[in-house]
């Protein structure tokens, strides 16, 4: 035992020489992100569109955007943290591409937080995350879609299944596509493990990933799961593009 008390106080010191800094701002933070950074970026926004989470105009009379009244996506709704904008993007792009992982369960927090807030909100029986193709995880080395759900799975105490959707062919990242182009990119792009082809009938799914553009990556991830009996489909997503950026 005096070995142990040994070892936690050389463990407590040694963390208290390490610089721990907020990933916005760089300031001493005892958290990923401080509480003035926090304060700032990630206070509840405006009213938005329960199906794609766009911020709906002040005063709007109906819960749903003028698009998806009028061309409505396969998913049934989205929950989204903050928009994609300067300085938040950073953290995502930090994730993706400077594999700083340790963000991923921050945002699942975030997600879930947001998650909770809303009023009647009816949890998913499942969690997934969009999947990556295979060129592009063996590229980058993981998914972080994935590594938010994981966490994002034990906070909300539902199952999360890692293998459920699967790529059946490799795309062009949406980012680098002009808008026009996106719905064709991911057309088909998506399948079910074969194991699971009978297993998603009757069930509300959450589909997890760090960002929504377009949402057409959603749309053709929900039709195809729709397609195969799913009842009901939630994106999360931690960030949400506005129309101007994309």
């Amino acid at each position: 035992m005096f070995t142990d008390k040994l070892k936690l106080a050389w463990q407590n010191g040694i963390a208290a020489l390490i610089p721990n800094s907020c990933a916005l701002c760089r300031l001493d933070s005892a958290e990923v992100v401080c509480s003035s950074c926090h304060a700032a970026y990630f206070q509840p926004g405006p009213q938005r569109c329960v199906q794609c989470a766009l911020p709906l105009p002040p005063g709007s009379a109906s819960p749903r955007c003028g698009d998806c009244l009028s061309n409505p996506p396969a998913f049934d709704k989205t929950l989204t943290v903050c928009d994609y904008a300067a300085p938040q993007d950073q953290l995502l792009l930090s994730l993706k591409f400077a594999h700083q992982l340790a963000l991923a369960p921050w945002f699942a927090r975030m997600l879930r937080d947001s998650i909770l807030r809303q009023a009647g909100n009816e949890l998913p029986d499942v969690l997934c995350a969009v999947p990556l193709g295979k060129a592009r995880l063996a590229e980058r080395g993981f998914n972080q879609a994935w590594e938010i759900t994981r966490p994002l799975s034990k906070h909300l105490g539902i199952p999360a299944d890692a293998h459920l959707l699967q790529r059946s062919r490799e795309t062009a990242m949406q980012s680098g596509l002009p808008t026009a182009d996106r719905a064709s990119n991911v057309k088909h792009a998506f399948c079910l493990d074969e194991n699971h082809l009978d297993n998603v009938r009757g069930l509300h799914l959450g589909i997890i990933d760090d960002v929504m553009t377009t949402g057409m990556t959603l749309h053709e991830i929900a039709t195809m799961l729709k397609r195969h009996g799913a009842a009901k489909i939630t994106a999360y997503v931690f960030a949400r593009t506005l129309p101007h950026i994309h």
